[in-house]
């Protein structure tokens, strides 16, 4: 277990420093009216996504596990972690060039979070991991990693609920200050949206540089196993 939690430390690193899901999760929690409902709903929508995501990617990479034995990831896997390296290189190289981020949410989504309901706060959670091309390579990850690792289904299904968890935890910490410390809340958020808004773009072009190059490497490895 604790080898697992090594070997997916990787994957919720990059999937909680993404740093847009983190910029609307405290914009949301800043939010005038029902601010803390709104951020627990677009938490729980992103919970959500990622649990049906593991229900059916966890069963076809298991599957695919299964077939190779564990220690091996087969020529599936490692093709699919291949692309993803390349795709993860290609957004660091559009970011750097100033290009527009594929995986931002659409403009009027930012300007319209201090109006919408809690309702569509959820909305905006579940389809954050479903857009973002960063986050899907990130779960695939961890569930690929949890399939080779064929530990059971009770131990697999923890772990992929403990990862969702980690990986959330820089939406989870937020809420919880905002819950314990509601006076001094204000000024705490304003301050990390603001240097997560303007650090927006080397943390981006960061993350995918570095996980690009981690991925490229982990699927040619498994060609040259």
């Amino acid at each position: 277990m604790e080898t697992l939690f090594v070997s997916l430390l990787p994957y919720i690193i990059g999937s909680a420093i993404v740093p847009v899901q983190v910029i609307i999760g405290v914009l949301l929690l800043k939010s005038p009216r029902q601010g803390l409902l709104k951020a627990i709903a677009y938490v729980a929508g992103m919970t959500l996504t990622r649990l049906i995501q593991g229900l059916i990617f966890g069963f076809i990479v298991a599957r695919s596990a299964a077939n190779v034995g564990q220690g091996g990831q087969g020529p599936i896997i490692s093709t699919l972690l291949m692309v993803l390296g390349i795709l993860l290189l290609i957004a660091a190289y559009r970011k750097w060039h100033g290009e527009e981020d594929p995986d931002a949410p659409p403009p009027k989504w930012l300007t319209m979070l201090d109006r919408m309901p809690p309702a569509q706060a959820f909305g905006i959670g579940f389809a954050i991991p479903l857009i973002s091309a960063k986050l899907w390579v990130f779960t695939l990850s961890a569930l690929t990693t949890i399939a080779t690792a064929e530990l059971g289904l009770s131990i697999s299904a923890i772990s992929y609920f403990l990862f969702i968890l980690l990986a959330q935890l820089l939406l989870l910490i937020p809420i919880l200050i905002r819950i314990l410390a509601p006076t001094q809340s204000t000024s705490i958020l304003t301050q990390l949206s603001d240097w997560l808004t303007t650090n927006n773009r080397p943390i981006a072009i960061g993350v995918s540089l570095v996980f690009g190059l981690f991925f490229l490497y982990s699927g040619i490895s498994g060609f040259l196993k």
